[in-house]
């Protein structure tokens, strides 16, 4: 049965409701779906549909989410459901946060420029059959399996959290409950009541800043910068660890301007010690036919970063600039080689084992 949603109005206008989980603010006429495809208008009441239907879970190291540190060198117990509030071109998990338009059911032609006006969430009339997959896993199951693998926190990924918001949110409280941490890895598109409700049972946050130019979130994503940055900033003040990814792709968004704004944002808006993970493109959905970034490209923008300021500059996913160094002696704190990671440079209390010196983060 579809799970009454949270954070929605009914406007008293045909049974029409807005959703207010994120930044799209979809208004939804009756039997119709948001953006994400995975939230419907019910005679009224806007219900969830994949509340308590994981599509993927496993056992991961943190550092893939990639959370550098917050609890480096643990295992965290990774689920999502299907859906996704942003229609990316070169998703890399199309294939799960896309998986209802693959069955046919959600009309791509609609116009996804303007993020508040009433076409919002009016595509195709939902089915009532099982379009959403899965099976079926509690709050209580998914804390249950985190406690028997030995994860010290629970990571909502894959697809976009913000979407089963009423799933992640009570497997969050569940797991605070029990003593684990909670991770969100997300685009970063809820509204600040969103963000207000979950605080409490976040822990950490990896949000994809996906480029510093509101054409390209338009034009790729079917979203908008703006409410992103105005996350970030929130995360950051309601004291909740932060990393922030960028995927780099070639022509679109890897010019030396736009990676200086990115890293001066982080700097100014945030702070020199939010780490930046600089991620490399590989071919996807529809994009599949687009060469790969390469590692001098990567390098490059991870020099603009640490020119900027920031102590924490990454390499996503080629194995350049992996380790952490301490930014007053230089010396490596965490060492790694893929996801493999050395924490014998980093001292009790989160210190740098050479000079003393605080590194930013959440250890052990």
């Amino acid at each position: 049965m579809m799970k009454e949603a949270l954070l929605w109005t009914n406007n008293n206008v045909n049974n029409n409701v807005s959703c207010n989980l994120c930044a799209h603010r979809c208004d939804i006429a009756p039997n119709r779906r948001g953006r994400c495809a995975v939230r419907i208008n019910k005679n009224g009441v806007l219900r969830t549909c994949v509340y308590g239907r994981v599509v993927a879970q496993n056992v991961d190291p943190v550092e893939k989410k990639p959370l550098y540190h917050f609890l480096p060198a643990s295992e965290t117990f990774s689920i999502a459901t299907v859906g996704c509030n942003f229609k990316c071109v070169f998703c890399q998990n199309h294939g799960i946060s896309q998986a209802v338009e693959f069955m046919g059911d959600v009309d791509n032609d609609k116009d996804s420029d303007s993020c508040n006006d009433n076409r919002n969430g009016n595509g195709d009339v939902c089915r009532d059959d099982d379009l959403y997959g899965g099976y079926a896993m509690s709050p209580r199951d998914i804390v249950n399996a985190a406690i028997r693998y030995g994860c010290p926190s629970v990571s909502f990924t894959y697809t976009e959290p913000t979407v089963f918001f009423e799933y992640a949110l009570d497997t969050a409280e569940a797991a605070k409950a029990a003593g684990l941490r909670t991770v969100f890895v997300s685009n970063g598109f809820m509204t600040a009541e969103c963000l207000r409700t979950a605080a409490p049972y976040l822990d950490a946050c990896n949000i994809d800043l996906k480029s510093f130019r509101g054409e390209f979130y338009k034009e790729r994503c079917g979203a908008a910068l703006t409410p992103v940055l105005e996350s970030l900033r929130a995360i950051r003040e309601a004291g909740i660890w932060l990393e922030v990814t960028t995927l780099l792709i070639g022509g679109l968004n890897d010019s030396d301007e736009e990676l200086v704004d990115i890293a001066r944002f982080i700097v100014n808006d945030l702070g020199a010690d939010v780490p930046w993970h600089v991620s490399g493109f590989y071919p996807r959905y529809r994009m599949s036919n687009a060469p790969p970034t390469g590692a001098a490209a990567i390098e490059r923008a991870c020099g603009i970063g640490s020119d900027a300021g920031l102590r924490y500059v990454y390499g996503g996913n080629v194995n350049i600039f992996q380790d952490t160094r301490c930014h007053k002696c230089g010396a490596v704190v965490i060492r790694r080689r893929g996801y493999r990671t050395d924490t014998a440079g980093l001292a009790a209390g989160g210190v740098c084992g050479g000079c003393g010196e605080k590194i930013s983060g959440v250890f052990f």
